[in-house]
């Protein structure tokens, strides 16, 4: 099994999308913009329970208590 590029990916995906839209609603599908709603920098937090900020505020602390060699 060979892996596939994401370049080749998306050329497939758009041939398909052409297939089976056709070319005037596969543009149409594309230009579809529809921006989410909420926050995410403020709930990441409650969702992300290893959170990267809460990760790396875990390993400085261990480092302060831990003596350099």
């Amino acid at each position: 099994m060979s892996v596939k590029t994401l370049h080749q990916i998306q050329q497939e995906g758009l041939l398909v999308l052409v297939e089976k839209l056709g070319a005037d609603d596969a543009i149409r599908f594309l230009q579809i913009d529809e921006p989410g709603c909420g926050d995410w920098t403020t709930d990441r937090k409650r969702y992300l329970k290893n959170d990267p900020d809460n990760i790396l505020n875990h390993i400085m602390e261990r480092r302060k208590k831990i003596p350099l060699p």
